[in-house]
């Protein structure tokens, strides 16, 4: 175990948001999203609310600033309806770290499946809220 390091966040995913550049996202996936379909990389976080995982990556992982959304959600499907305490709580987990980051981009549903296609992993999570999927854009870490 390291220090500083959450215990939601495992080895394989400690080394892959090392290993990811800026500009490459990372899909955070409910428990029901076709990750395997969409990416070769994908990690499992079974058991985990996205919402932890937000609190315990944010703090290791710059989003991108040099987009106007660094995070993106699916909408949607028409005549179906979105849960606004999912995104919620999401931007609670996220506003620990980033308080002024930009809204979150709602996609599509196939543009988001397009999305997770060229995504640098999924994480599939045991989040079960509908439209529970994220992604983050990793931004360049600041040098101190």
């Amino acid at each position: 175990m390291l220090k500083g390091i959450s215990p939601l966040i495992s080895p394989e995913l400690l080394s892959v948001l090392a290993r990811m550049g800026h500009g490459d996202e990372i899909v955070l996936a409910d428990a029901h999203f076709p990750g395997e379909t969409f990416n070769q990389r994908v990690l499992r976080a079974d058991g985990l609310k996205i919402a932890d995982l937000l609190s315990a990556i944010l703090p290791l992982f710059e989003l991108d600033a040099y987009v106007p959304h660094p995070l993106a959600m699916m909408a949607a499907v028409p005549g179906d309806s979105l849960d606004p305490l999912v995104e919620e709580g999401y931007l609670k987990s996220i506003h620990k770290t980033n308080p002024s980051v930009a809204p979150i981009e709602r996609v599509e549903r196939f543009a988001f499946y397009e999305r997770a296609k060229s995504a640098f992993a999924v994480v599939m999570t045991g989040e079960t809220a509908k439209y529970g999927n994220i992604i983050l854009k990793k931004g360049v870490t600041p040098i101190f």
